[in-house]
This record gives C-alpha cells, structure tokens and sequence, in this order.
C-alpha cells in the first residue's frame, strides 16, 4: 500500500484515490457541500484554503491545502520504476 502525503503530515492510500481535482468550479462545490452535509467530508486543510480535493472510492471527500499538482506528482505511477533508464 503506498500512502501519499496531503499535508500537514496527513497521509491517503494512492489506491483508492479517484480523482484529485481544484475546488474553484461550482459542481465540485456542490459536491464538497453535500459531502460536508453527510459527514463525508474529511478537512485535512489545518484552517487554510482548499486548494486540492481528493475524491476517494469509498465516498469520502478529503480537502487538502497542497495544490492538486503537487499531489499528482506525489503519486508513484506504477511500472515507472521498472523501466530501465539506461
């Protein structure tokens, strides 16, 4: 199990991350809201702006304060250590 770091020391497991998308469009602050409303919704931000939300296939909504790129980049993408670079 690889586990990726959201900030502030919080860690998710890569495989079950669905979708790490910006909060800025409106449908992802709908879902934010609805999933906050669930008590789905995990706040991993320590008090500052969402910056990246984490959808997770068990339902649950993580906001996190790094940028949804450096999250991204955060992510091992399987197979790439395997390649021979030589």
């Amino acid at each position: 199990m690889q586990l990726i770091n959201i900030g502030f020391g919080n860690m998710v497991s890569a495989e079950r991350i669905i979708s790490i998308i910006s909060p800025d469009s409106a449908p992802i602050k709908r879902i934010v809201q609805e999933s906050k409303d669930s008590k789905m919704a995990i706040d991993a931000t320590y008090g500052r702006r969402t910056r990246a939300v984490i959808i997770m296939d068990s339902g649950h909504v993580i906001l996190s304060a790094v940028q949804p790129e450096t999250i991204a980049n955060r992510v091992d993408v399987p197979g790439d250590n395997d390649v021979d670079q030589n």
